[in-house]
């Protein structure tokens, strides 16, 4: 991770299910707002992120992915679908 912005780090940290290390996860995959992660393809960003860490990257990480995505391209959410378990396949 190449000197992240805190600021967005935190911001990252306002999507239900991101922590500090996905953050740092969506820093290293481009990100540096949260509009930038609207109408992602949640497929492509977990495969970039395989790429990035050089092996396989737990399959909890697409589901967490898909809830950002959602979160982040709608204004008034499902509160069961800001639950990343609830992305599942």
């Amino acid at each position: 991770m190449i000197n992240a912005d805190p600021a967005i780090l935190k911001q990252f940290q306002t999507i239900p299910g991101v922590g500090s290390s996905i953050a740092k996860d969506l820093w290293n995959l481009g990100y540096r707002s949260l509009s930038e992660i609207r109408d992602e393809n949640p497929d492509d960003m977990y495969e970039r992120l395989e790429e990035l860490a050089g092996c396989h990257v737990d399959r909890c990480m697409l589901y967490v992915f898909r809830c950002a995505v959602y979160c982040v391209s709608n204004e008034y959410r499902d509160p069961e679908l800001e639950k990343w378990w609830n992305w599942k396949d």
